[in-house]
């Protein structure tokens, strides 16, 4: 039988659709999943392909800020106080912060200056006794044997010229000098000769400026009351200002039983300085007087430092005697500051002019120091 009749018979319109599928290359369901997988990868590799460029010129905008503030160099700004400030306990430490304004800078904010510590271990002085102080702050500036009581001889005369300046006692009023005012303790010679008439006021000048003996005596010998009233009242004012330490037994300085402490020669200073005739009198240069019979004399001031146009000189005022030693006290400007100096038990001469001199050096020296 031939094949033909075995297949079975189809209309020729049912043959139409297989046909046409047939020339379109249907796909089989595993062919279709093959092609769908197929695409889905093309379509991520095409993706992935268009995500490098932006990836490329985010990494770009990246790297160039990198480098942008890279290329900014931190830059380290150190502040300094260049003026002395007030010292306070914490002042070493050091505080770091950033500036409120837009920048790149670090600031390094430091504290208060350290305190400056005293000038004592910077200079070898020949007093004994050495006390140095600033008078605005109080810092102390230079302390050997400060706490110390100790004869002061002449010194003893600020005293007398504080009493006498506050006494309200007429200037004018003519004194003489007597017998009771010579030195029968040391002494000590005198160019007043008994007999003299002088005004308190330049009997006050010549106590202060030369360190006259006779006047002084004078001085307490012509006070209401008579010489007990005026050393009580010199005791009654060293307590007044605060002078613990400190005990006079007459007006000169002549007796080793009159003595204080280097700190309550300070506060001594501090009064004087506020009585215009005593700032008038220690620092005058020379003084002429006329003593009977035309006869001039001319007295110098003990402190030569006084002669010194380099030293501007508030207070001034020398001693001696063998159990105190050479002594002098000022009040001086050093360096746009009020110091008062102490040196008491100086050995030679001149040596506590030149310690004095010393003193003003490492304290100007110390100054600059504190300015760098």
């Amino acid at each position: 039988m031939p094949i033909r009749n075995l297949l079975p018979r189809f209309p020729l319109s049912a043959m139409l659709p297989l046909a046409f599928l047939v020339v379109l290359g249907v796909q089989s369901p595993a062919q279709a999943s093959a092609t769908q997988a197929k695409s889905s990868s093309t379509h991520k590799v095409q993706k992935a392909k268009a995500a490098k460029p932006a990836a490329a010129k985010k990494n770009t905008r990246k790297s160039t800020a990198t480098a942008q503030r890279s290329s900014a160099k931190t830059h380290v700004v150190r502040r300094q106080n260049l003026r002395p400030v007030s010292y306070a306990p914490n002042a070493s430490q050091i505080r770091v912060g950033l500036r409120s304004h837009d920048d790149s800078d670090i600031v390094v904010n430091r504290g208060a200056e350290p305190a400056v510590e005293p000038l004592t271990s910077q200079a070898m002085l020949r007093s004994e006794v050495a006390f140095v102080q600033d008078l605005q702050s109080s810092a102390v500036l230079y302390d050997k044997n400060s706490d110390e009581v100790r004869p002061i001889a002449s010194i003893s005369k600020l005293m007398t010229a504080l009493v006498v300046a506050e006494s309200g006692l007429p200037m004018n009023e003519m004194l003489r000098i007597s017998d009771a005012d010579v030195d029968r303790m040391r002494y000590s010679r005198s160019r007043l000769p008994v007999g003299a008439e002088l005004s308190r006021a330049d009997m006050l000048h010549l106590a202060l400026m030369s360190s006259e003996n006779r006047a002084a005596h004078a001085l307490g010998r012509h006070y209401p009351g008579g010489m007990p009233a005026f050393v009580r009242a010199m005791n009654d004012k060293a307590r007044a200002l605060g002078m613990r330490n400190t005990r006079f037994v007459e007006p000169t300085g002549l007796s080793s039983e009159n003595v204080s402490s280097p700190r309550d020669l300070v506060k001594l200073l501090q009064a004087a300085s506020k009585q215009a005739l005593i700032h008038r009198y220690t620092t005058d240069d020379k003084y002429e007087i006329e003593v009977g019979r035309g006869r001039q004399l001319v007295y110098n001031n003990t402190n030569r430092l006084v002669r010194n146009a380099d030293w501007d000189i508030k207070v001034s005022k020398t001693g001696f005697i063998n159990e105190a030693g050479e002594c002098l006290v000022m009040l001086t400007r050093i360096d746009n500051r009020d110091v008062a100096i102490v040196l008491l038990n100086s050995t030679g001469r001149y040596s506590r002019i030149g310690d004095a001199v010393r003193i003003r050096t490492l304290v100007e020296n110390s100054s600059n120091l504190a300015m760098l």
